[in-house]
């Protein structure tokens, strides 16, 4: 994606958002803008250039009659009706200049995205922290809790999400799922995951490998275990699949062996049983291991 400075501030913990305008006929920016969000009713876009809420790359207002121009970026606020309100806070782990590492909740997304904007991990550090620069590192879903990795000063995070594009971190997870009598362990599962054509989940098919897991068994808990898992690779969704397709499904998984109704997406009863347990890596700056471990237990292990 190409490198432009956005004219607007982050506000309230939210970034700008932006949309390019490409060759085309439109008559006017507002005859573009209701054809690229479709699904945003054209009263609302209207009102929106009316309140001059849509700049170009100088912060100068679109109105509904500014003509079309293409090659051109224009900048908003993204806007989320009926967002759901996550009941959990965030851990502090760790802080410096340079990094702030933190203990994720469930139900938390990492970045805004789709149905979440203000209920993320990044909006609410920026918020209560008062840091309108920090950056992910890296990502987790927002079913998983545990250790997450941010920067402060941004000039640092190309190194440390180096680390992470390289494979330079150790990253650890705990899941309960259920027993197998039949399934040796420990066991390493290496298969080729593939996006599926109909929805957003992902999916094991035939060809080379590119995602690979080592499963241990930490200890039994009751009919289910409590499992360690260890990614070589960091696929979308790769330790859900791995679990689900050696028959073993971590428990609570809306997404994996089956797709659930999306009504079930924000019953904070039953969170994932998946956690984020420790990263470890070689700091780019000191040269020193660095290890962060979550405080948080798995409900279904204790």
């Amino acid at each position: 994606m190409v490198s432009v400075a956005a004219p607007l501030p982050v506000r309230d913990g939210i970034a700008p958002s932006r949309v390019h305008l490409p060759q085309g006929d439109w008559a006017t920016i507002f005859d573009f803008l209701v054809q690229r969000f479709r699904f945003t009713a054209a009263s609302v876009i209207h009102e929106r250039l009316v309140r001059g809420e849509i700049v170009d790359a100088e912060g100068v207002p679109i109105t509904p009659q500014t003509p079309y121009a293409p090659h051109q970026w224009l900048w908003y606020y993204r806007e989320v009706p009926d967002e759901p309100q996550v009941p959990f806070e965030i851990d502090i782990l760790y802080r410096d200049a340079q990094l702030l590492v933190i203990d994720k909740p469930h139900f938390l997304a990492s970045i805004p995205g789709g149905r979440y904007l203000k209920e993320t991990a990044l909006t609410r550090l920026r918020q209560q922290l008062g840091l309108p620069d920090l950056s992910p590192v890296h990502r987790l879903d927002r079913e998983t809790a545990g250790v997450m990795m941010f920067t402060i000063d941004p000039s640092c995070r190309g190194a440390y999400q180096s680390l992470f594009q390289s494979r330079d971190v150790t990253k650890v997870y705990e899941a309960v799922a259920p027993l197998d009598p039949l399934l040796t362990l420990p066991l390493r599962r290496e298969t080729r995951l593939d996006a599926k054509s109909t929805h957003f989940t992902m999916q094991e098919v035939e060809g080379l490998p590119n995602s690979s897991t080592l499963i241990e068994l930490i200890r039994p808990v009751d009919t289910y275990g409590l499992y360690r898992l260890t990614p070589h690779t960091g696929r979308k969704h790769q330790l859900r699949v791995h679990m689900s397709n050696l028959g073993i499904p971590i428990c609570n998984d809306l997404f994996y062996p089956e797709l659930q109704p999306s009504s079930m997406f924000d019953d904070f009863s039953r969170p994932l049983q998946l956690l984020a347990r420790e990263v470890s890596f070689c700091d780019p700056y000191t040269g020193k291991t660095r290890t962060f471990s979550s405080n948080r237990v798995l409900a279904m292990a204790s």
